[in-house]
């Protein structure tokens, strides 16, 4: 069991550096424009990803980005192809990381009780 975990991990990292660079110098959807890959989780038997990505913008751009990623899945797939030395390539799903939307929230909050404490 603990082989198959690093071996996830390895797959996950390695999706997620094949990935981050192809959307620098690759991918020419304009709808793909500030997105910063976050995050891999692959599972246990390798047959899927699920890419977290932090998008810059409003709902709507972050929508659109999604749109954009899951266009450019099959060819990010393909390049995956050439980079992992498996058998089977994980299917890709993107989903957006609200991790630090919600961070900037919580400081948000958290400044307004110190300015409220303070008066």
């Amino acid at each position: 069991m603990k082989g198959s975990s690093r071996r996830q991990e390895q797959v996950a990292e390695t999706v997620r550096q094949v990935i981050a660079d192809a959307l620098v110098s690759e991918v020419r959807d304009p709808r793909v424009g500030f997105v910063t890959v976050t995050g891999v989780s692959v599972s246990s038997d390798l047959s899927h990803a699920l890419v977290r990505v932090s998008v810059m913008g409003e709902d709507a751009d972050k929508e659109k980005a999604l749109e954009g990623l899951a266009s450019a899945a099959g060819y990010l797939r393909a390049k995956l192809t050439k980079a992992l030395r498996t058998r089977t390539v994980p299917e890709l799903r993107f989903e957006l990381d609200r991790g630090l939307e919600h961070a900037a929230r919580i400081e948000e909050l958290l400044a307004d009780l110190r300015r409220e404490s303070h008066d």
